[in-house]
């Protein structure tokens, strides 16, 4: 009628609950207890206690006839975990080379002055260092002999679990044999393993390896290839004779594990259109240590794309999936088009990156081939909103919408508007934001990404509009609104651009053209010597040039690299004016001018194999470089205080700029205006802006989730910037240096979440501690360079 657990917290009681496979109502029979106690043990012995014994109490239910209420009596007793992996028969390869490639089984931490005595039963030699063959064979010069030396007595393992879980042992057993494929031992085998508890109540595991002889490739001939010859295939295939032997690395350079880079023999043909082919390699004498191959292959015919559906797209139009498409109808077919098509779909942001499949129907009967791209929409808008008052300040708040996949065509039609007329792939940017008597702005921009539909020529146009004002009055020690119209700054900007794809070096490349302009409105207002009072005017002309393979994912690229390279004009007016023109302050920033050069440059690279469900969790390695500099046409005019750049903290409270400059990120460091790495004042503002800056980033990311409604994932850094005035200061290698960690969450409809804490290794002093040089950083929306 009823039952429960005694002995084990609630927590694990409710986990327990549903694994036991007890039902209220059901007739209790001797199968159905042994299946429970047995589900019991084995929940607890996944989470290291394999002592567990569990005794059931049965007594009688008075209110039901026949009725039986049990109690789960459950000693969970000590927790067990791995003391040592000991191995015997490897002859050739060192146990910590083994001990590596057991990702699921790993030893625990230790420190003790008394070591457990190992149990390995299938060795009676002492495998152990002693101190006295240490210093005959000069250990200390060796790393490893070490290591080895001081093992039994200390051993530090971060974020591993010394748990022994049965599966992940079967896996790794697996990985041993495979890692022993991989270095020639094809015929290596586990003869016998155990585990065996050791003196202290841990776990001695116990493995005796058989690893046979060591094999190299032999002789390699091609039969049945007519589009290629002999040589450019070995070629291609990359492995020569007397190389070790390893089958994974054979499969993989012909193609029968197929992975997104390509290089191999399959590629080679499919992206030709050999759809059909197939590759096998055959092994045709074994002779002492040499493995004797003949690869055989069967090209067949070159097969065209006949039909492309697609399906699940209930927002976005086909219209704008087709122009995406490098799979096209009547075209040969090609695995590195289908790839590229995966990766710009999945750029959009419009749909599930892990659901974009393309399902491929062959027809052998007429030599063509269907394409079902099967897609799941996910939401790309943004919505940004906040709201306070007080302060004296009055009322503050942001409200922002971002509309990914507008339709600017639809907005006339009433039908559209459910709620909003989406599907063109075109982005529409709305936002307000209020510091109460202090700051305001207004912000809008358009996307056209395909500019008359028929070649990716993408067209932009914004508008912006802000005023920042002094509204302390010191008098009264309050916020006023005549204080704010006293003292301010207004700017107002304009911005068209047009960007084109190109072709040559590669359709990785692009070009954007920018017009921009902005209005400077000062009044009582000191930012610069001689610029209190009047109006600047920025023109300026940007052209970039950039180069992004980077994906498939835009939010959290796996692979490839971005490169932008630009440059930012303004009319050289003091090319035509005399010197004396610039004599008056009045005239002085009349017109702003300068030119401006940016180079950044990110690589992303996977580091390790791929697991989980979806062979989705992976460790991210991205390096990124940036520098900016801003220079002046002439020693007539003074280098422009605009479009300069500010370094250092770029949270929150720094998420925009007054002058127009751009805002570089320094994880771990207050904004600071100084190029010396030692001085960093804590402030939140910079009295003056550098003209030179370098950064440069590391990043070991690792995703939680990358599913459509999140993408979550942790993230470590090591970061070096700094800036300079002057050209003759510039040093590259005088930076300042931070650590930290992060994470980042990207939602649905509130874009990106985000927090950083970093310590700057150049803000600890003597006598300090890592506290003190220690900044949380948030981000809301975006995230500055």
């Amino acid at each position: 009628t009823s039952f429960k657990f005694k002995g084990i917290k609630k927590g694990e009681a409710d986990d327990l609950t549903p694994k036991t496979g007890l039902i209220k109502g059901r007739v209790v029979t001797d199968n159905m207890k042994r299946i429970a106690v047995e589900s019991i043990r084995k929940f607890f012995i996944d989470k290291g206690y394999r002592n567990t014994s569990v005794k059931i109490q049965e007594i009688k239910d008075p209110t039901v006839p026949n009725g039986l209420f049990m109690t789960f009596d459950i000693d969970k007793g000590s927790k067990v975990r791995i003391n040592n992996i000991n191995f015997a028969g490897n002859d050739n390869i060192e146990d910590s080379r083994l001990k590596k490639q057991m990702k699921g089984t790993k030893e625990m931490s230790r420190l003790t002055l008394f070591p457990s005595k190992d149990v390995n039963p299938y060795s009676n030699e002492n495998t152990k260092l002693s101190f006295h063959d240490y210093v005959k064979e000069n250990g200390y010069l060796s790393i490893s002999q070490t290591k080895e030396l001081v093992d039994p007595y200390f051993r530090f393992k971060l974020l591993s679990s010394a748990k022994f879980n049965d599966k992940k042992y079967l896996e790794d057993k697996e990985k041993l044999l495979n890692y022993y494929n991989s270095q020639g031992y094809r015929d290596a085998v586990i003869v016998a393993d155990t585990q065996v508890i050791n003196n202290k109540g841990n776990l001695d595991v116990a493995i005796k390896m058989s690893e046979g002889h060591k094999y190299y490739f032999g002789n390699i001939t091609w039969r049945g290839n007519t589009k290629y010859t002999d040589s450019l295939l070995s070629v291609f295939l990359g492995i020569k004779k007397g190389d070790v032997y390893n089958i994974e690395t054979l499969n993989k350079k012909l193609g029968k594990s197929p992975s997104q880079e390509g290089g191999d023999i399959s590629s080679l043909y499919q992206d030709d259109g050999y759809l059909f082919f197939r590759i096998d390699p055959i092994e045709t004498a074994v002779y002492n240590d040499t493995i004797d191959h003949e690869i055989r292959i069967v090209e067949g015919p070159q097969a065209t794309i006949g039909k492309i559906d697609i399906t699940g797209n209930e927002k976005t139009k086909d219209y704008v999936i087709r122009r995406e498409l490098r799979t096209i109808p009547g075209e040969k077919f090609s695995r590195q088009d289908l790839i590229r098509t995966q990766r710009e779909l999945s750029q959009l942001g419009f749909f599930n990156p892990e659901k974009i499949n393309p399902g491929i129907v062959p027809n052998p009967d007429n030599g063509t081939v269907d394409i079902n791209w099967g897609l799941e929409e996910k939401s790309s808008d943004q919505l940004e909103l906040s709201a306070g008052f007080g302060g004296g300040i009055g009322l503050t708040g942001t409200l922002g919408v971002t509309f990914n996949n507008f339709s600017i065509n639809n907005i006339f039609h009433k039908g559209a508007w459910s709620p909003l007329p989406t599907g063109d792939g075109q982005k529409l940017s709305l936002r307000v934001q209020s510091n109460g008597k202090a700051f305001r702005s207004y912000n809008f921009s358009f996307t056209e990404p395909w500019l008359g539909g028929k070649k990716r020529n993408s067209f932009t146009i914004s508008y912006y509009d802000t005023k920042y004002s002094n509204a302390y009055d010191p008098l009264t020690g309050r916020y006023s609104s005549a204080a704010a119209s006293n003292s301010f700054i207004k700017t107002t900007g304009f911005g068209i651009s047009l960007g084109k794809q190109l072709k040559w070096p590669d359709d990785y490349f692009s070009i954007v053209y920018g017009l921009n302009l902005q209005q400077y409105h000062l009044k009582n207002y000191n930012i610069f010597p001689g610029l209190t009072n009047g109006n600047s005017t920025n023109v300026s002309v940007k052209i970039t040039l950039a180069r992004s393979s980077a994906g498939p994912s835009p939010i959290f690229p796996t692979s490839g690299s971005t490169f932008s390279l630009s440059t930012q004009l303004t009319p050289p007016y003091s090319l035509f004016r005399d010197a004396s023109y610039y004599k008056d302050p009045t005239k002085q920033y009349q017109f702003v001018e300068f030119h401006k050069e940016r180079f950044n440059a990110e690589w992303y690279v996977p580091i390790g194999q791929a697991h989980g469900a979806d062979k989705n969790k992976q460790f991210i390695l991205k390096a990124a470089a940036k520098y900016g500099f801003l220079g002046r046409y002439s020693t007539k005019t003074a280098t422009s205080p605009f479009e300069r750049f500010q370094l250092g903290d770029a949270g929150l409270s720094n998420s925009f700029a007054l002058l127009g400059y751009d805002i570089i990120a320094h994880r771990g460091y207050p904004v600071y205006d100084n190029s010396d790495p030692k001085i960093n004042p804590d402030k939140t503002t910079a009295s003056e802006f550098f003209t030179i800056f370098n950064k440069y980033t590391l990043e070991l990311r690792y995703p939680f989730s990358t599913s459509a409604s999140s993408t979550i994932y942790g993230l470590t850094f090591f970061e070096a910037a700094n800036g300079w005035y002057k050209f003759q200061d510039y040093n590259p290698f005088k930076l300042r240096r931070s650590v930290g960690v992060g994470m980042r969450f990207f939602l649905p409809m509130f874009g990106l979440l985000g927090f950083d804490y970093g310590i700057g290794l150049d803000r600890i002093a003597p006598g300090t501690t890592l506290k003190s040089a220690g900044k949380f950083t948030f981000m809301l929306g975006q995230e500055a360079e």
